[in-house]
């Protein structure tokens, strides 16, 4: 899709500044019902839009993504825009800076629409847990559209954005890419710096795009991905351009069914996965079995891990140095009168009305698990398996070049079926969050869809592949996708 606006642009049979006021239409008309954005940035999309439009007038060359409309989670700053990660402690902050990505994609000529909805802090599976209200799935709009990358993930399905960008930390990209019917893509970790987005767990969060195509998320990735300086844990990997991997080729790569994965699908599901396998051993790939006994830890490991840095990264929103002091908002009902109070009250009126019912939660939980006492037993135990699920994937990898598996364990489900019983809502990761343990790169793809109550909702299905080989794991992407068209 976005090479083919490409040329409508340099072919002049569009212009960027048209093609933006098109995308505009479709968020006035359609954006009522999903909520996908919180934020729209009409000035800034028309200036990167003119200025397109100005380098074709004279002649010059523009990039694959210049021109192109986009949207950008509500938890990556962009200069001067209102930032909020969908929390009401940060209803009132303007970034000051652009995350490196966001400035990636600036300079590229990149047009950015908005700012996309999520679950507040990036916490959640359904964008059920926005402080301004819920993004719905453009497919039905019954249902949740996963998160907490939902908005941006509606945003492409709902084609009110030819690309977005979304943040993973243990399938925020995928699985509202699955339920969706769009692409979704974690890299590895390193590959795309962090400088900019509000941190949820800093060793496994990760930016990536979500898309309509494969070969869409290569030309994103190509612009956003590569070393910097701003960030420590970013990798000292060169960009390139992931579309000349593109080959429609899977012949001899090797891809990895987990065993026992299967027979936790439902029928339905095991069905749309199981057409997906048939299609690349007709592709020519070699499917073999592999085993991963450590992984059957991953969610309780996940669980540990990323509430302890949540605890420590959330610290920071106090009501004084970060995030909104709670009498600033006229909603706030506070528990203590702000001329007598002291500091510990004022945290304690800030915090309890700047964060929802999910940070609290996890925050609860990490502070608990770092505790006097108790951190050698969770904590430090949780890394050391971690280190054991790492290991598998090494190992794994000597045998075969892909992993591949269900993105999710279901389609999307309604409003409110998850939403009581936290468990049944973190299970919605089971699948994904391997990838962000070991970081590994994986993505999902649109596979058959599976009928629910007479209607067909998205399934999708992931690929992992080897750390920093982005460019077998789209090869392997692209290569069904366009092997389904062609059908």
């Amino acid at each position: 899709m976005i090479k083919e606006l490409h040329n409508k642009l340099i072919n002049r049979e569009i212009t960027a500044v048209q093609l933006a006021d098109e995308y505009f239409a479709a968020i006035e008309k359609k954006d009522r019902d999903v909520f996908a954005y919180l934020t729209l940035t009409k000035d800034l999309a028309l200036e990167q839009a003119r200025k397109t439009d100005e380098k074709i007038a004279r002649g010059e060359e523009i990039g694959m993504l210049e021109g192109i409309p986009g949207a950008v989670k509500d938890n990556l700053c962009v200069a001067g825009i209102r930032t909020t990660a969908a929390s009401k402690i940060l209803d009132n902050y303007i970034a000051p800076y652009d995350a490196t990505a966001v400035a990636r994609l600036k300079e590229s000529g990149a047009v950015i629409l908005g700012k996309t909805n999520m679950d507040e802090f990036a916490m959640g599976s359904s964008t059920e847990h926005s402080a301004y209200g819920p993004t719905k799935n453009p497919v039905d709009l019954e249902r949740v559209p996963g998160g907490s990358s939902g908005g941006s993930a509606a945003a492409v399905a709902a084609g009110e954005a030819v690309w977005a960008l979304g943040t993973d930390t243990g399938g925020s990209i995928r699985q509202p890419a699955s339920f969706c019917g769009v692409v979704g893509l974690k890299p590895t970790y390193g590959r795309v710096s962090r400088y900019g987005a509000i941190a949820m767990a800093s060793s496994l969060d990760q930016i990536g795009p979500i898309t309509k195509t494969v070969e869409d998320a290569a030309i994103v990735l190509s612009v956003i991905s590569g070393e910097d300086k701003m960030d420590s844990t970013s990798a000292q990997s060169p960009a390139k351009d992931y579309t000349r991997y593109l080959t429609g080729e899977v012949a001899g790569l090797r891809i990895g069914i987990v065993k026992g994965y299967r027979e936790k699908l439902s029928v339905d599901v095991r069905s749309s996965f199981d057409t997906v396998v048939e299609k690349y051993r007709e592709m020519g790939a070699e499917i073999k079995e592999i085993e991963l006994p450590n992984v059957k830890y991953s969610l309780p490991v996940y669980y540990i891990i990323m509430p302890c840095e949540v605890s420590s990264n959330l610290a920071r929103f106090d009501g004084v140095k970060y995030g909104m002091r709670a009498e600033d908002h006229k909603e706030t009902t506070l528990d203590f009168e702000p001329e007598n109070r002291t500091l510990i009250e004022t945290y304690l009126d800030s915090r309890k009305y700047g964060f929802g019912a999910e940070p609290k939660r996890r925050i609860m939980l990490g502070t608990y698990a770092l505790s006097s006492g108790y951190y050698d037993a969770y904590y430090l135990r949780a890394q050391k398996v971690r280190t054991l699920i790492k290991k598998d994937f090494e190992k794994s990898f000597e045998e075969v070049d892909l992993i591949l598996t269900p993105t999710t364990p279901s389609p999307a489900f309604k409003f409110g079926e998850k939403s009581a019983d936290p468990i049944e809502m973190y299970l919605e990761d089971i699948f994904t969050i391997t990838a962000n343990i070991a970081g590994v790169p994986a993505i999902s793809v649109p596979g058959p869809a599976v009928e629910i109550g007479g209607k067909q909702l998205p399934q999708g299905f992931q690929l992992s592949a080897k750390w920093f080989d982005e460019e077998n794991l789209l090869r392997a992407a692209h290569a069904y996708e366009i092997n389904q068209i062609k059908e």
